[in-house]
């Protein structure tokens, strides 16, 4: 089962606390075990917002890589998200049978969005959906070999989720991915020092539609277009039969409010997803 997570705050241990990041950091704390049913969300790391990344600008992507749109891809070029009014649809735990329209869909939409990938039995079975995916312009993220709770396992058997993973969209794609999403929100400083070995970023989000305990297309489209925010991290899940039909509402209706559509390095560029970080809006 998906499951959303709960909210952490807090910034990495060199940058300067003011007092209203000290009081959001103690009121995190005070959140993070017990908002959303406990699970732990980059709790003892602090969290790296879409705004402070790119007011970093020295993460591992340039501006020129992460502003551009890939090469396959549609979209408009350049886009500077401390201008626009942009938002990351992200799409979790496939490649699955509904995944061929949902590319047709943002293909027809000109959207690239960010598919955080499982190994096991979605990479491996589905080598030409994830090369689609890659060809077309969208981010490819690794969501472990097998959905286990990462917080929940000793280091090497994290490591192994991960690297599975990492190797199996490499040999599909020719790249590794550089961003993970660890299952259910899952994550604590095991995690973030295996994350940071393997030169990975950990992304949460902010707006969830629970698509895992519904097929109603209309209420999955609610509640994403309740939550959305700007510099927003949407998490969807492309395996659930009500969820991709929802997909043109949402794209419509927040291209509507003036939302740009971009994918998660584009979101943080011209900063960049930092081996180890957590990112959550």
């Amino acid at each position: 089962m998906f499951r959303s997570t709960s909210r952490t705050d807090g910034r990495s241990p060199d940058r300067p606390a003011t007092r209203s990041h000290r009081r959001r950091v103690a009121a995190a704390a005070a959140l993070c075990l017990v908002v959303g049913g406990g699970f732990l969300t980059g709790c003892g790391q602090g969290r790296t917002t879409p705004a402070e990344a790119r007011a970093e600008k020295d993460g591992k992507n340039t501006a020129s890589q992460a502003l551009l749109p890939p090469a396959k891809g549609g979209g408009e070029p350049g886009v500077d998200c401390g201008k626009a009014k942009c938002i990351a649809l992200t799409f979790d735990a496939g490649p699955g049978p509904h995944t061929p329209q949902l590319l047709d869909i943002l293909k027809e939409k000109g959207v690239h969005a960010t598919f955080f990938l499982l190994g096991e039995n979605h990479v491996v079975p589905h080598p030409d959906l994830v090369k689609r995916e890659a060809d077309e312009g969208h981010e490819i993220g690794n969501h472990t070999w097998s959905h286990e709770r990462l917080d929940k396992l000793p280091a090497d058997k994290v490591r192994e989720e991960l690297v599975r993973t990492q190797d199996a969209i490499k040999a599909v794609t020719g790249k590794a991915p550089t961003l993970m999403r660890p299952p259910q929100g899952g994550t604590n400083d095991t995690v973030h020092e295996v994350t940071k070995s393997l030169g990975l970023s950990e992304v949460l989000w902010n707006a969830t539609a629970s698509d895992y305990a519904t097929t109603d297309t209309k209420l999955i489209g609610d509640r994403i277009l309740k939550q959305a925010t700007r510099d927003g991290i949407i998490l969807l899940h492309d395996i659930y039969d009500g969820t991709v039909p929802a997909v043109p509402r949402i794209i419509d209706e927040l291209k509507a409010r003036g939302y740009t559509f971009v994918t998660v390095p584009q979101l943080l560029a011209p900063g960049g997803a930092k081996p180890g970080a957590v990112y959550h809006p």
